[in-house]
């Protein structure tokens, strides 16, 4: 029988070692996942075999691993991702809940790529990215370019789109 009970805290400090670059070999990707599930003689066997895939961290334990990663406080990406101060800290110690544009721009003060930022959103339980939309093609333009938030935002200004936080720019 499949029970939850302490299992969840393994998941997390699994996923976190994982995605340090430790053991990146025991990464399962979601087809994967799927033919296994579709391959199970019985749901109770496929979930407790593949338990520590099957959850990914939360959007503050993920905020956190990468300000780990990259050996920056969580004080110093704030600042880069032009957030206000009292705000950044309320996320980042799970008080408050971040808007999309405030995962994006966390994103991009910490420098991460677009996967990284892809999983920020997606554990944030916000959409992604989508380079169909001119606002997110232009954002994820910045992002594989490791542009400052700045440079971003003249960017969203320039084609008259709304910058990060919600501010219309002056084009419109």
């Amino acid at each position: 029988m499949y029970t939850e009970g302490n299992k969840a805290k393994n998941r997390e400090n699994r996923w976190i070692s994982l995605h340090r670059g430790e053991n990146m070999a025991n990464i399962v990707n979601t087809n994967t996942l799927l033919k296994r599930l579709f391959k199970a003689t019985d749901l109770d066997t496929y979930l407790q075999e593949n338990d520590s895939y099957l959850q990914a961290p939360d959007f503050y334990t993920l905020l956190r691993s990468f300000c780990e990663q990259r050996g920056v406080l969580p004080a110093h990406v704030i600042e880069q991702s032009q957030i206000e101060r009292t705000y950044g800290h309320q996320l980042f110690n799970a008080t408050r809940r971040p808007s999309r544009d405030k995962v994006i721009q966390l994103a991009l003060g910490l420098g991460l790529s677009v996967d990284e930022t892809q999983r920020l959103l997606r554990a944030a339980g916000k959409s992604q990215l989508y380079p169909r939309l001119k606002r997110d093609a232009v954002i994820l333009y910045g992002i594989q370019k490791k542009l400052p938030i700045l440079s971003v935002q003249e960017s969203l200004m320039k084609y008259g789109l709304t910058l990060l936080g919600g501010q219309k720019s002056g084009n419109d």
